[in-house]
């Protein structure tokens, strides 16, 4: 059998099976932008509500999302990617950073600059333009929306100090319901109990004679 006919039935029995595997390879290409384009929107979208739960899970599912691939076994990982993982983490440990109500101020800050550091990684591995301007500053978010979610914050924080014993819960009483006649009746009572007990006034004794049973 001469070569170029060797390669013609090679190419005729492989062909199918390669068409497979590259139709593979493009699928798994494209679920992996799809993730990777669902926590760019979920980011984007929660930006102004960064308590949501969407937020969080989008946060949550960056490491898997960005991970990487395997090529003949080998992991690999872009250079965005690993971008991508460097300002997660970065911003992560920012937020496990335990700090002062005096420092809250610049704790915001600081993690305003590093979220905005992830958001613009994470738009650069999926070809989306933005500037630092659009990240930060292009949202609406209602007045109301942020004053709800302060209120809760700090409705949840006096709910922790109350159940932990840190804060007691008031219990001034302005004011109970009253029975004037049986107000009424009291005071004359103990006035009469007063009466009587310092002299100024008289009690009546009745004395019952005892039946005899028999």
């Amino acid at each position: 059998m001469e070569i170029s006919n060797a390669l013609i039935i090679s190419a005729t029995l492989l062909g199918p099976i390669l068409a497979v595997q590259a139709q593979k390879a493009v699928e798994r290409i494209r679920e992996r932008r799809q993730r990777k384009l669902w926590v760019f929107h979920t980011l984007m979208a929660t930006r102004a509500a960064r308590l949501s739960a969407e937020h969080v899970q989008a946060l949550n599912m960056i490491d898997l999302t960005f991970y990487g691939h395997r090529v003949l076994g080998v992991q690999r990982r872009s250079k965005r990617e690993q971008t991508v993982l460097n300002s997660w983490r970065e911003y992560l440990d920012h937020l496990e950073t335990r700090f002062e109500e005096d420092q809250a101020a610049n704790w915001r800050a600081r993690g305003e600059e590093l979220f905005i550091n992830l958001l613009n990684a994470i738009a650069v591995d999926v070809d989306f333009t933005f500037d630092r301007v659009q990240l930060k500053k292009h949202i609406y978010s209602p007045v109301a929306h942020g004053r709800l979610e302060e209120e809760q914050e700090k409705l949840r924080h006096l709910a922790i100090d109350v159940l932990s014993g840190a804060s007691p819960i008031s219990m001034n009483v302005s004011s109970l319901p009253i029975d004037q006649d049986a107000l009424k009746a009291q005071i004359e009572l103990h006035q009469s109990l007063r009466s009587a007990l310092t002299g100024n006034g008289s009690l009546t004794v009745s004395i019952k004679a005892e039946q005899d049973a028999t």
